[in-house]
């Protein structure tokens, strides 16, 4: 391995019997000593502090990733060694994640500049990749989050937001990151794999994730026609459920998609999903231009649930920085409820368009708007309105300021809260 290395906090224990540096299995103390503060009881997702890992690799595998990227857009996996509060993981999968938060790693002019600083790239960490059950206090795929703030508190609280509203959340921790003595302060996040589904999706058979480069269109009932349209991230392989899924989405007539539809989704919670991305001001959704979503079916009940997935847009955020200030989530869904002209198929999100004909269908419908609204009712009052949103906000800020101070300042933590703030009162 090569002496580039990546530190991000994180905490707990190993059933892969890890080392720490000096070789020996480290011990409680000794990772407090390493940290400066004790946070194996606590676990992995403790948000109070902000955590620490290492990332170490060959820097030719490196170059060779972000040149097979420029080249042909393909992330292609390298092996790294991690450090985890002391503890050592050799062997690690390391990969690009993100397709908007790559924008930097386009052309090989900008990639130059990109790639003198993986601090600020977005990764995915396998500790399993290559080494069969090696994980992490229960964790094995880890997401180092891009985003156009300095702090990713958007996300953060967005997230924290999504739980409380009763649907599926990755859990995050703030992070420090550390490459050749470049630091930077980053968001980790659950990636959602098998272990995740086991933990946040009770009664999940399979788990597909919407690919950027797709949409909802029903493509005929051969599995090679969604090819790069959706992935199976969890559960046994079978397309299936997805192909009839999105069959009867597309071209079940108006009066079938009202009477039958909560035969194949879970009506409340995509009531609950769709008031939740207006909420938190996230065009980036469904029916954003990323696709970002996915979808998880129950075989006991027949019913797919749509996962709400990627929220660094949350709260206007824009990817060059900056907020939306648009409403976009309240013009999309009173728009659609009033009667604008639905498209029929699958959607541009993808290209850019925005449109996704699950959404557009929903919210189409009177009786389905009504539940939207009754959804986003709720949701104001008890994460709003009810003051939860400001406490979990003021969470998060207290671990950066009390964790980061060095990273980012105090003043710039205030700045980006206060713009939060500012949707909890509206």
């Amino acid at each position: 391995m090569g002496s580039v290395a990546v530190m991000i906090l994180v905490a707990g224990c190993s059933s892969a019997a890890p080392t720490d540096a000096a070789g020996g299995v480290p011990t409680a103390a000794s990772t407090e000593a390493a940290t400066g503060e004790s946070i194996a009881e606590e676990g992995f997702w403790d948000q109070s502090v902000v955590h620490s890992l290492s990332i170490s690799y060959d820097q030719a595998d490196y170059d060779a990733l972000i040149a097979a990227y420029i080249d042909n857009g393909e992330k292609e996996w390298i092996e790294a060694t991690v450090v985890i509060d002391g503890v050592t993981f050799d062997d690690v999968g390391l990969k690009l994640k993100g397709n908007s938060s790559l924008r930097g790693l386009s052309t090989e002019a900008d990639a130059d500049l990109s790639a003198d600083n993986p601090e600020d790239l977005p990764w995915i960490v396998d500790i399993d990749k290559f080494v069969d059950g090696q994980e992490h206090d229960g964790s094995v795929e880890f997401v180092i989050r891009g985003n156009s703030s300095e702090t990713s508190l958007n996300e953060a609280v967005a997230l924290d937001l999504l739980e409380a509203s009763g649907l599926a959340a990755e859990q995050a921790v703030a992070t420090r990151v550390e490459v050749n003595g470049a630091e930077a302060l980053r968001l980790v996040v659950e990636n959602p794999d098998d272990s995740w589904v086991e933990r946040a999706l009770t009664g999940s058979t399979a788990l597909y994730k919407a690919e950027s480069g797709g949409d909802y269109s029903y493509r005929g009932d051969d599995p090679e026609s969604y090819v790069d349209v959706f992935d199976q991230e969890a559960g046994e392989d079978d397309l299936s459920p997805l192909i009839d899924f999105l069959q009867f989405i597309n071209e079940s007539d108006d009066a079938t998609f009202e009477a039958e539809l909560g035969q194949h989704l879970d009506v409340t919670s995509f009531a609950t999903y769709l008031a939740f991305q207006e909420l938190v001001d996230n065009f980036d959704d469904i029916d954003g231009p990323g696709n970002n979503s996915y979808l998880s079916y129950d075989a006991s009940t027949g019913l797919m649930t749509v996962v709400s997935w990627d929220l660094n847009l949350a709260f206007g955020a824009s990817p060059g920085g900056g907020g939306q200030g648009q409403g976009q989530g309240q013009a999309r869904g009173q728009g659609q409820a009033q009667g604008q002209p639905q498209v029929q198929g699958g959607g541009g999100g993808a290209q850019g368009g925005g449109s996704n004909v699950l959404s557009e269908r929903f919210l189409a419908n009177p009786t389905f708007a009504a539940l939207y609204q009754s959804e986003l009712d709720r949701l104001t009052q008890e994460l709003y309105t009810s003051g939860l949103a400001q406490n979990v906000l003021d969470s998060w800020t207290h671990t950066l300021d009390d964790g980061a101070s060095d990273l980012v300042s105090t003043d710039v933590v205030s700045s980006e809260a206060s713009s939060i703030a500012g949707y909890f009162t509206e």
